[in-house]
């Protein structure tokens, strides 16, 4: 695909949808999908479905449009973004298998492909980035521009991941021509936390473990604790990266229980470990040096598989 517009023609309707718990990436790359189709196809009826984003997100224009529930509605076209498989798909699951046509923008590398049309780049560093190259970049509005910049930062680490490229600062700079805010962006987006965020990450950083000689860092948080401090998972963002910062660290593990023995795993690597591949392995996604997925069983099986596929690719690492 070279233009959105390829796949909008003779469309009447359009469902927008993302992954569950959305992320900045997330969020960012359908609000802006959202936004460019109302501004320059306003003959479309088009509508977003995702989770309820969180408050950091309040800057993007329109984000109170965003459906929360699902309906019954038939569209002409749904289009998925940063979403890297159909079981990631959040609540609008049955609104993209009832579609007329589907599209898949993303840029995970586990992304198999799941719509009738897939425009995936595993190499790109964010599927805002991957969005804006199928726009017209003089197209992209403050409004549009705050929303993909918004994924960009988000996906990167405030560009400080590998997968960060030349074309993705080149971008940077021209969304940032339209007027962003982008140190506000960064901000509100990573660095302020609430006085009991930053409670919470103080304990969890003072209780985490090292694990293979200080190669694995883990941290974790029970659903009791999160329920004394009374913070959900959308609160704990942030603490995973902090964790990958530790010296000697090639792996940081972060895990909390959403549910009686059941964990969400966020995993981190500084380059030696391929996480998306770890991820895979238990039934989740994402990239080489970001992923995560969801395991059952006790706190200390969750640790221990995972534990058991980290080891097993620093050791492949040792050996070659």
């Amino acid at each position: 695909m070279k233009n959105i517009a390829e796949v909008l023609e003779s469309v009447k309707t359009v469902g927008i949808g993302g992954h569950i718990r959305p992320d900045g990436d997330c969020v960012g790359s359908c609000m802006a999908l959202y936004l460019y189709i109302r501004t320059y196809f306003p003959d479309i009826d088009v509508n977003v479905y995702l989770d309820h984003p969180k408050p950091i997100f309040g800057h993007i224009e329109c984000i109170d449009e965003i459906k929360t529930e699902a309906d019954d509605r038939v569209f002409d076209l749904f289009i998925t973004c940063d979403v890297s498989a159909r079981d990631r798909l959040a609540l609008a699951g049955e609104l993209f298998e009832k579609a007329k046509k589907t599209v898949c923008i993303d840029h995970h590398v586990s992304n198999q492909g799941f719509a009738d049309i897939n425009h995936v780049q595993g190499d790109i560093s964010s599927c805002c980035e991957v969005l804006y190259g199928i726009l017209d970049p003089e197209k992209v509005t403050l409004p549009i521009a705050t929303a993909i910049y918004t994924g960009m930062v988000h996906d990167t680490g405030v560009f400080q991941y590998s997968s960060t490229s030349p074309e993705t600062m080149r971008i940077a700079g021209e969304l940032m021509k339209t007027g962003i805010p982008f140190s506000r962006i960064i901000d509100e987006s990573f660095y302020q936390k609430t006085y009991i965020q930053n409670q919470v990450m103080g304990r969890v950083l003072a209780e985490s473990i090292l694990l293979q000689n200080g190669t694995c860092i883990i941290g974790y948080l029970r659903r009791r604790d999160m329920d004394f401090y009374g913070v959900e998972g959308s609160d704990l963002d942030g603490i995973v990266s902090q964790l990958r910062l530790t010296k000697g660290v090639e792996v940081a593990m972060f895990i909390y229980e959403t549910e009686t023995q059941t964990f969400k795993v966020s995993l981190r690597s500084n380059g030696k470990v391929d996480v998306s591949k770890v991820a895979v392995f238990f039934g989740g996604g994402g990239h080489t040096r970001a992923a995560g997925c969801d395991l059952h069983g006790s706190m200390y099986d969750v640790i221990n598989n995972i534990t058991a596929e980290i080891e097993r690719q620093l050791a492949e690492e040792e050996d070659a």
